[in-house]
């Protein structure tokens, strides 16, 4: 990409296209290099050197639903679902309130912003990292629409404290 403009400025301080036609060339070249990087790290699914160890949770019944039906085999995201994110919860400000000070186990994933319950169906038999709430919300993950972990932890809390209350 460089090449490209360092040979388009003398195209156009010069009245000869020599110079124009070696600046697409070199555009082209640059385009087919790039577009080939990304076929073949899409195709490998290469991960970022330093990704956390994680575990996999998968259950008997989630291997169903694994091609393969091994979970140790399974790869990080279903292909049907690879790229699609779920929505973020909307979370009144009373269960705000509560999850913030909650420490309880939520499941987040490598360069994703959700945080999940362990049950949660989108995460499937992705590999997971598990952090507390309160850690996972003030590393900026939010919560998963699909799961409402804020409403569900919040829920639980208000049930715990009304059994201890009894």
């Amino acid at each position: 990409m460089l090449a490209a403009l360092g040979l388009l400025v003398p195209a156009l301080t010069s009245a000869q296209t020599h110079w124009a036609w070696l600046s697409v060339g070199a555009s082209g070249a640059a385009a087919v290099v790039l577009v080939l990087d990304w076929w073949l790290r899409r195709r490998s699914g290469t991960q970022a050197a330093g990704t956390a160890v994680v575990d996999h949770q998968v259950s008997a019944g989630d291997q169903r639903s694994v091609p393969g039906g091994a979970g140790d085999e399974a790869p990080e995201s279903p292909p049907d679902q690879a790229h699609l994110e779920p929505g973020e919860e909307d979370t009144d400000a009373a269960d705000a309130l509560i999850v913030s000070e909650l420490t309880d186990e939520v499941r987040v994933l490598d360069e994703r912003p959700r945080y999940h319950l362990a049950d949660c169906s989108w995460l499937a038999a992705r590999a997971s990292l598990g952090l507390p709430v309160d850690e996972a919300r003030q590393l900026g993950f939010t919560p998963c629409a699909v799961c409402r972990p804020d409403a569900g932890l919040a829920d639980r809390k208000r049930t715990a404290d009304r059994s201890e209350a009894d």
